[in-house]
C-alpha cells in the first residue's frame, strides 16, 4: 500500500475523531452550560455593581446628614443671634432673613437629595432581589444539567479514546513529510483528502485537466487547485 493510500486509511479515522470532538463541542448541554454560567458572571457582575452603587449612597447619605446637622447648627446660632441682637433698622432685619433664606433653602435641598437617594435605593433594593431569584434559578439549572452533562461527556471521552487511538495506530507506516503536509492542508479543509472521480475532485468536482490526471493515476501527490485538498486515484 502506498503513502497516499495509507494516508487515506487514516483519514478515515481522524475524520471520525474530528466528527467526535464537533459533537462533543456542540452538545446542546455544554452549549447551554456555557449560556448559564455567562448568564451567573453577568448577574454577579449587576449585584456587585449595585453593591458598589448603595455603599456610595450610603457615604453620600452619611455626608448630607453631616451637612444637614452643620446648617441646622446654623439656624439654631443665627435664632439665638437674633434673641440677643433683635433687629433695630430694616437693614437689619433684610440682612437676617437672607440668612435664613440662605440656611433654609440648603436645607430643602440636602433633604430632597436624601429623599431622591432613598428612592434610588428602594428601586436597587428591587432589582438586587430580582436578580439575586434569577441568579439562584440559573444556578439551580446549571447544578442540575451540569450533572447530567457530565455523564455524557464521560460516555462520549470514552468513545472518542477509542477513536484516537485507532486514528494513531493508522500513523504508523506513513512518512512524515506526508502526515506533515496532511496536517497543514486539514488547517485550511477538511476532510484534508478527496478521491478522484471521473477526472474531478471529489472534494469540490473540479475537472483536473490531463497532465495532473496523470500524475494522480501515477501516485504522486497532487493538490487540487480550487478547494486545496491531497488528491487520491
Amino acid at each position: 500500500m502506498g503513502q497516499l493510500e495509507l494516508l487515506w486509511e487514516y483519514q478515515q479515522s481522524d475524520v471520525e475523531v474530528y466528527n467526535l470532538n464537533r459533537l462533543i463541542k456542540r452538545s446542546p448541554n455544554r452549549l447551554r452550560l456555557l449560556k448559564l454560567r455567562e448568564s451567573l458572571k453577568e448577574q454577579q457582575g449587576m449585584l456587585k455593581g449595585i453593591e458598589d452603587e448603595v455603599l456610595a449612597m450610603v457615604d453620600r447619605t452619611d455626608a448630607l446628614k453631616d451637612a444637614v446637622g452643620m446648617m441646622e447648627d446654623q439656624l439654631r446660632q443665627l435664632q439665638a443671634r437674633i434673641q440677643e441682637n433683635p433687629a433695630s433698622s430694616s437693614v437689619d432685619v433684610q440682612g437676617y432673613m437672607e440668612e435664613v433664606a440662605r440656611i433654609t433653602a440648603s436645607l430643602d435641598e440636602y433633604e430632597q437629595e436624601i429623599r431622591s437617594i432613598r428612592r434610588n435605593a428602594a428601586e436597587r433594593d428591587k432589582r438586587q432581589r430580582d436578580i439575586k431569584v434569577r441568579a439562584i434559578r440559573c444556578k439551580q439549572e446549571f447544578d442540575e444539567l451540569r450533572v447530567e452533562y457530565d455523564a455524557e461527556y464521560q460516555e462520549k471521552s470514552e468513545e472518542l479514546e477509542k477513536l484516537t487511538a485507532i486514528a494513531k495506530s493508522k500513523r504508523e507506516g506513513i512518512e512524515p513529510k506526508y502526515l506533515e503536509r496532511y496536517e497543514q492542508i486539514k488547517q485550511r479543509c477538511m476532510p484534508p483528502m478527496a478521491k478522484e472521480i471521473d477526472g474531478q475532485c471529489g472534494g469540490c468536482n473540479m475537472a483536473f485537466p490531463s497532465s495532473v490526471l496523470r500524475d494522480i493515476k501515477a501516485g504522486n501527490p497532487v493538490e487540487c487547485e480550487t478547494c486545496g485538498r491531497l488528491i487520491i486515484g
